[in-house]
């Protein structure tokens, strides 16, 4: 007795036999950290690449105070250096939340981190747009102080970071 495969009506009226199985009625539960660090990052994304296409603006029509600059470009270095670090650290704030839920960190370690990389978030490109927009003949303005405020946040972030995952 061999049995022969079942046709396609045959496994068609089996498939629509077999009950649909319902979706999860709930998400799985989210960090706190995870809805601050997308939110955070998709609008400091914004932020900085409205900045980005604002300076291309100032480039496009030569607006006076961006482009005359004669021998010091200082303001116009710092404020591109603070859309390009603030665009890369909004990055990082999106995977940083986008992989909270498979670091498996203490508590206290991812607030530490989360903190820490929203501070630098902040101080990064403030320092580099705010003593961009002041300048001292080639020396940036006093804003500038925020710089390495905000590289030691992130250093410590990365390295708590690299140090907490299991």
């Amino acid at each position: 007795m061999s049995k022969q495969k079942p046709t396609r009506r045959e496994r068609s009226e089996q498939q629509t036999q077999i009950p649909p199985a319902k979706p999860a009625a709930t998400a799985p539960a989210r960090l706190p950290e995870e809805l601050r660090h997308f939110r955070f990052g998709w609008w400091s994304l914004f932020v900085f690449v409205s900045l980005g296409v604002l300076l291309e603006a100032f480039l496009a029509f030569r607006v006076g105070w961006y482009m005359d600059t004669g021998a010091n470009e200082t303001h116009r270095l710092m404020l591109r250096l603070g859309h390009a670090h603030g665009t890369l650290l909004s990055l990082m704030n999106i995977a940083f939340a986008a992989g909270l839920a498979r670091m498996n960190l203490d508590g206290a370690v991812r607030q530490l981190v989360s903190r820490c990389l929203t501070a630098a978030t902040l101080l990064v490109p403030g320092g580099f747009i705010l003593g961009g927009l002041v300048t001292h003949g080639a020396e940036p303005g006093l804003g500038i102080i925020l710089l390495p405020v905000g590289a030691l946040f992130l250093l410590f972030a990365l390295f708590k970071l690299a140090r907490g995952v299991r």
